[in-house]
């Protein structure tokens, strides 16, 4: 059985600004339709962040739902689709009962029958092909009971073993071993942070997958594939082949301008994983830095090449020199002016909000001011941090904890 692998589309993300990302998403999920349908690819996972939001646009919900019936055209047989921390479990499995007719899959949280978790996918011949425990993103009610008065290492242990324990509870529902028994192979998700894996700045500090990073060797033996999502760079974990995250589709912040973009397709007989291979994602946009000198800035920002790419770049720009702040700008400025938009963009352009001034000799980051930053440069962590600054150092670890807390449940 064919299995594709993919993760974290952030649908109807909103950029700096707030440019809008939908026709790159659309861009992308055109392209998977045909790839599936070109692979042969039997069942789609998608690990989690559906939406970049709990509550995604109109044209978010479009994009996801258009998606699902061009796949009924694929021979795509199946469809599991797991919540993340961006999701909302409400939206997701609001239309849960009417997908399942068309044979998508949705577990938005994990339900309150805990079996429902397991799924039984047939085969082209109709017979049970693949065991899918479909784990969403854990929150913390999800995996322990709070206990007043405990300490911040002791709060740690407690997550990571429940996340533990959930996983282990999975892989002992009767239904998995005796199929696992008959030789049906398992595969699992997660949408969390694993430990030792390498994160980018785009993604939200989820409050039970940061605390208790699981390894490698939390997940059960009997799954033969682990299906992960939450981080941007696709990867192994813990250098075991068959757990993985398989990345964004797109670069969802200028810190993954390196990251390769990736969906993985997995390749089930007898019994177990034989194959694994990656298929590169043609991006419709470039995510684009230019920092060093103005003259060097300059020169990168006018000679730009954007051959290859339906949308125009957009471009991150830092300035490091020893002129004043409003000479820099006034310069730049009369460089972005010049700029062709239907191949650059920069998004700064307006209020140059990325655009740094260090003097030259000052290696020390905290040399570095930006000539304005808005409210929307900020996370909302970053802002409940600097109202932090006011209250009691003591009191502040607690308070941080518990706003990581809500954030996780928006």
């Amino acid at each position: 059985m064919r299995v594709l692998h993919t993760a974290d589309w952030h649908l109807g993300q909103r950029f700096i600004q707030g440019h809008e990302r939908t026709e790159e998403h659309r861009h992308f999920l055109t392209w998977l339709v045909a790839t599936i349908q070109e692979e042969k690819v039997e069942v789609l996972v998608v690990a989690g962040d559906i939406f970049d939001t709990g509550s995604p646009s109109n044209q978010a919900l479009e994009l996801y739902y258009d998606f699902l019936l061009q796949l009924r055209a694929t021979g795509c047989r199946d469809v599991v689709v797991v919540g993340g921390n961006h999701d909302s479990p409400a939206t997701l499995n609001a239309p849960a009962r009417l997908l399942r007719h068309l044979r998508v899959h949705v577990v938005g949280c994990v339900p309150e029958c805990f079996e429902e978790q397991v799924l039984v996918l047939d085969d082209a011949a109709g017979q049970p092909g693949l065991v899918v425990c479909a784990v969403p993103f854990l929150r913390d009610r999800d995996v322990r009971l709070s206990v007043p008065g405990e300490s911040a290492e002791e709060r740690e242990a407690r997550i990571k073993q429940g996340l533990a324990d959930h996983y282990a509870r999975v892989a002992e529902v009767e239904q998995v071993w005796q199929l696992k028994d008959l030789g049906l192979p398992v595969l699992a998700t997660g949408h969390l942070y694993a430990a030792g894996a390498a994160p980018s700045d785009s993604e939200r500090t989820i409050h039970v997958g940061n605390l208790g990073q699981v390894t490698a060797d939390h997940f059960p033996a009997i799954f033969d594939y682990v299906a992960l999502g939450h981080l941007h760079r696709p990867q192994r974990v813990g250098g075991r082949e068959h757990i993985r995250y398989s990345g964004s589709p797109i670069a969802l912040s200028f810190s993954e301008v390196d990251h390769p973009k990736e969906v993985l397709v997995l390749d089930f007989a007898a019994g177990k994983l034989a194959e694994l291979r990656s298929l590169t994602v043609p991006g419709a946009r470039r995510l684009v830095r230019f920092h060093g000198t103005l003259e060097e800035v300059s020169t990168g920002l006018l000679g730009y090449d954007n051959a290859g790419f339906a949308l125009p770049a957009w471009a991150d720009v830092q300035v490091h020199s020893e002129r004043s702040q409003l000479e820099v700008a006034e310069a730049l400025l009369k460089v972005i002016e010049a700029l062709d938009r239907q191949q650059l963009v920069v998004l700064a352009r307006r209020h140059l909000r990325l655009v740094l001034v260090r003097p030259l000799g000052t290696p020390d980051a905290e040399a570095e001011t930006a000539l304005t930053r808005s409210l929307h440069d900020f996370t909302p962590r970053e802002v409940f941090e600097q109202r932090l600054a006011s209250e009691p150092a003591e009191a502040r670890a607690e308070l941080l904890r518990t706003f990581d807390e809500l954030l996780e449940g928006l």
